[in-house]
């Protein structure tokens, strides 16, 4: 099936790894930063609040501008302000300002990322390809995320610090030289993205009105909400996005409480979790088709109730199988659920236009599980309590998406929704 992939669909996933590779790197080195300037811990995890507020605020415009030029074109334009982002850490510009400047090139990037797939491949296809892109965007992660701990050790760090071109340009810090890095990694998948090719699809081309623009989102949102197949997978991707980003500050916390670990050490912990990613995104891939897709719902909740199981362990092995574990029911279970929602959503709206609905969903549960954590960490509430009510929280609100689910299936033929073939290009939905 592999071999049956149109041409361009590894340049996609390869443009797609590199910059993902970088934006993983990134967190871990911003991270260093807010240490090497002594800011408080609870600042941590408000860089990925303000890298994931631009999905939210950018919402309207990004499908739209997705929409209006070919999808190559749009991820190099936009890889390139995550670039300028990475600069201005060199400007004394404020850590989380800056990273806020990356997420707005991601917010951009990521309509087109995604919508590419659903112009270029079938419908049945969309399971096997979002399994290889969210398999390789975890591989990023978990090598983003390596690297990051990677590239601010003192070992590594001392030796780019001592290049010439690094010394020319005043780098000074651990934190400085890995920026310096990821930015180039930046400017290759830039490089990249100029050679994915045009699938030929067109839209119709949107009102440069902002009033319009934010009206006709809101009902891409409604009908998206009200698909009756398209609000099940909506709430799970929703839902398993905020938990994850969230996930990824818990375990660098609870690795540095329970398992006495710095933060190179804590970041490459948490890339095991990726690891286990991989692992479920590959099965999913190999053995859930669209049709199959909601019978995977269980596994949220099963997730809920694994997670406060973190609380028990004290050593590196028991660690690594559990994330490992917590990772793969998480992978098995959200690819399909992103295939679902990307068929349905070029269905009824557009490839553009439903991805920015949702990824406006899903980071706006970003922004508020974040902002929970950020709050909870102020106040100094233990890690177990934080991890246990986070995991009932998880397994809770996946019993409330199943129900809704059971509902559905005894009013509807989902069947027939999911084998809806209907061309969004010929239709104006929203």
């Amino acid at each position: 099936m592999v071999n049956n992939m149109k041409p361009g669909f590894f340049t996609i996933i390869s443009a797609q790894f590199f910059s993902s590779l970088a934006d993983n790197a990134l967190l871990i080195a911003a991270i260093a930063v807010l240490i090497e300037i002594a800011a408080p811990e609870w600042m941590r995890p408000l860089l990925k609040l303000f890298f994931t507020i631009s999905y939210v605020l950018l919402a309207p415009f990004v499908g739209p501008f997705s929409d209006s030029m070919p999808k190559g074109r749009v991820m190099f334009l936009t890889n390139n302000i995550k670039i300028v982002g990475c600069l201005l850490f060199f400007f004394n510009i404020h850590p989380l300002a800056a990273y806020a400047i990356v997420g707005f090139g991601a917010a951009s990037y990521a309509p087109a990322k995604y919508g590419i797939l659903t112009e270029l491949l079938p419908p049945e296809k969309l399971v096997l390809a979002n399994g290889w892109l969210e398999s390789t965007t975890v591989v990023s992660i978990l090598l983003g995320t390596l690297l990051g701990g990677l590239l601010i050790t003192d070992t590594v760090s001392s030796k780019i610090l001592s290049l010439n071109l690094i010394k020319f340009l005043n780098i000074s810090t651990p934190a400085e030289s890995s920026i310096f890095i990821i930015s180039m990694i930046y400017f290759f998948a830039a490089i990249l993205n100029l050679f994915i090719p045009k699938t030929g699809a067109e839209y119709k081309r949107s009102s440069l009105n902002p009033f319009l623009l934010i009206k006709k989102f809101i009902n891409c949102n409604i009908i998206l909400w009200k698909d009756k197949v398209g609000q099940i997978s909506l709430s799970v991707t929703t839902l398993f996005w905020g938990a994850g980003a969230t996930l990824q500050f818990i375990v660098l916390q609870w690795a540095e409480i329970n398992l006495n670990m710095d933060l190179d050490q804590a970041a490459m912990l948490q890339g095991i979790v990726s690891v286990g990613i991989i692992i479920g995104s590959f099965l999913a891939a190999k053995y859930v088709s669209l049709f199959n897709a909601l019978k995977v719902l269980p596994l949220g909740v099963f997730l809920g109730l694994v997670i406060p199981l973190m609380t028990m362990s004290f050593d590196l092995g028991s660690a690594t199988f559990l994330l490992i574990l917590i990772g793969a029911l998480g992978g098995f279970f959200v690819v399909p659920m992103n295939a679902l929602l990307q068929h349905r959503g070029y269905v009824t709206l557009s490839a553009g236009q439903s991805i920015a609905v949702q990824n406006f969903n899903e980071n706006l549960n970003v922004l508020f599980m974040l902002g929970l954590y950020s709050l909870l960490l102020f106040f100094r509430v233990n890690i177990s309590t934080i991890v246990f009510g986070f995991g009932a929280f998880l397994g809770l609100t996946m019993l409330i998406v199943i129900i809704k689910y059971q509902r559905n299936k005894l009013k509807y033929d989902l069947n027939k929704l999911i084998g809806d073939k209907r061309s969004a290009l010929l239709q104006d939905k929203c």
